[in-house]
């Protein structure tokens, strides 16, 4: 009987965002390729029954994920004490299964290159941040790529970038994100009407997490001055706050409520129906103020055949074509923003130009087969 490849994946959130749509797909892969995939997830979530009941075996364990609000004393102790319960916690996996290959998903997961590296286990690392500071958790980070993982993959042109003038040996291999797109492509929008808008107002959504650098807030500076001057439009913010930011959401809610906006934007929160969702507006908008290193959602609004305006932020700028696809805007100008989005408020020709545009250019460049053939040729899978 042959020998069971056992691999370790590591994933830094349990639910079905960015990451967790990525990570998804390369465990199939590696399914498919012989690999018997283990999945640490940090805690519960959307991903772990979906995991489940595709065969994958799932444990929940605390891995002591880095955020930037565990930056300062009292967090980087908290951070430290999880980090050791989970290497503790990998020891013990390990005796059952003897993995031969550790990949962590993100950098803000930590526990598994140093293990590995403890180990003497192969680790792939799977980068999708762009991280400006603090220096000295830049400098860790930069630290342990090095010592771990010869090839990591950075998720978009702008996170190899930031990171790889940085690095002494390891050299990035930039792999852009695939996800299955059929759900996008089906013409089954929900009516406006189910998200209570009214049929003949056109729709400019936001979906994303909440968090400091998705820019929610700069989509309703926008939202409000456009509401303004145009009527007959309505804007739906989508996506709740990751765990410690629901400060961001009520901030979100207040204002809406004081500036009256209730009529014209609503705040829907987490939606499990995000195709139907997605193909239910007429522009989208992704307004992130910090760099985002390769917004799977931007794929999803392209393969839905909807405009997009984005900021010049991180991958945004590598997937949407200004002018051809959508629009790319400065961070934080909502002059600029408006302007933009105003463009395909009043143009439905032009709505529907740059929405055809968008869904060729992300069944070409952007397909699941061309992420998975990369995907395959970093650790020998293919």
């Amino acid at each position: 009987m042959a020998k069971q490849r056992n691999v370790l994946f590591l994933q830094s959130s349990s639910e079905l965002y960015g990451s967790g749509r990525i990570i998804l797909q390369v465990l199939r892969l590696y399914k498919r390729e012989g690999f018997n995939p283990i999945v640490v997830l940090t805690g519960e979530g959307s991903l772990e029954p979906m995991l489940k009941e595709e065969g994958f075996p799932v444990y929940i364990q605390n891995l002591g994920i880095l955020r930037r609000k565990y930056v300062n004393p009292t967090g980087l102790l908290n951070r430290l004490s999880k980090n050791l319960k989970a290497y503790r916690f990998l020891n013990e996996l390990h005796e059952k299964y003897r993995f031969e290959l550790v990949y962590s998903n993100t950098l803000a997961v930590i526990v598994g290159a140093y293990w590995a590296k403890r180990n003497e286990i192969p680790h792939q690392w799977h980068i999708h941040e762009i991280l400006p500071g603090p220096a000295p958790l830049v400098k860790v980070l930069c630290g342990l790529l090095d010592q771990s993982t010869p090839k990591p993959i950075a998720v978009s042109q702008a996170v190899a970038d930031h990171w790889q003038p940085l690095l002494k040996k390891s050299t990035i291999e930039v792999i852009h994100n695939g996800i299955p797109y059929d759900e996008f492509l089906e013409d089954s929008p929900l009516a406006k009407t189910e998200l209570g808008i009214p049929e003949d107002h056109v729709c400019i959504g936001m979906i994303g997490r909440i968090n400091p650098g998705k820019g929610q807030l700069f989509f309703l500076e926008m939202a409000e001055r456009i509401a303004r001057n145009n009527p007959k439009t309505h804007f739906v913010l989508i996506g709740d706050p990751f765990p410690g930011y629901e400060p961001i959401l009520e901030e979100i809610r207040t204002k809406i409520r004081s500036k009256k906006l209730s009529p014209r934007i609503s705040y829907l929160g987490f939606r499990a129906d995000i195709p139907a969702v997605m193909k239910s507006l007429d522009i989208f908008v992704l307004p992130s103020i910090l760099p985002d290193s390769f917004p799977t959602v931007i794929l999803e609004a392209m393969a839905s055949a909807k405009p997009v305006v984005a900021t010049y932020s991180g991958g945004a700028a590598e997937m949407v074509i200004d002018g051809k696809t959508g629009f790319l805007i400065p961070v934080g100008n909502i002059e600029l923003g408006v302007e933009a989005i105003e463009k395909l408020i009043l143009n439905p020709e032009l709505r529907m130009e740059f929405g055809n545009a968008g869904r060729a250019r992300v069944l070409t460049e952007y397909s699941l087969k061309a992420f998975e053939d990369k995907i395959k040729s970093i650790y020998g899978t293919s």
